[in-house]
């Protein structure tokens, strides 16, 4: 855990934001990495999603049994890309109200107070204007899935 403060605070003072990820498999860290929005643009660029592509490059796939250590509860984004991993644990070190003490990463349709709450509502009742495209038929691609992969 203290590693990815240390990481953390790391970034902070190269310039960066104040996450970290470990990915411990074993006891042994199998790889660590540090959020890169700011180097690199890329709002994608959170420490775990960092930590999970990372993996991916080395071959790493399966990580049921690793354990995540990260600088705080995971935002939405992350939080989900973590349920897609499927390690066996996740451990933070921040809660997210700890981390809005200090801390704020907000944009125009959220704020660290406000994201969660997004993701229950009804798509035309969240703050990013979203709606269903029209189009004759939008489940043609997963209907060519289910056809090429038929389940056993």
């Amino acid at each position: 855990m203290q590693r990815s403060i240390d990481l953390a605070l790391e970034n902070v003072r190269a310039g960066g934001k104040p996450f970290a990820c470990l990915l411990v498999r074993d006891g042994q860290v199998v790889l660590e990495a540090t959020n890169k929005v700011a180097s690199t643009g890329d709002v994608t660029a959170h420490a775990e999603v960092m930590a999970l592509r990372q993996a991916a490059e080395q071959g790493l796939t399966d990580f049921s049994d690793c354990d995540v250590y990260i600088t705080a509860h995971p935002c939405p984004m992350c939080l989900g890309a973590l349920y897609y991993a499927a390690p066996r644990s996740v451990i933070y070190a921040a809660t997210r109200e700890q981390e809005n003490e200090h801390y704020e990463d907000g944009n125009r349709y959220m704020s660290l107070a406000t994201f969660y709450d997004e993701y229950p509502l009804a798509p035309e009742d969240r703050a990013l204007p979203m709606s269903q495209g029209r189009i004759a038929d939008p489940a043609a691609p997963f209907r060519a899935w289910s056809e090429q992969h038929p389940q056993s």
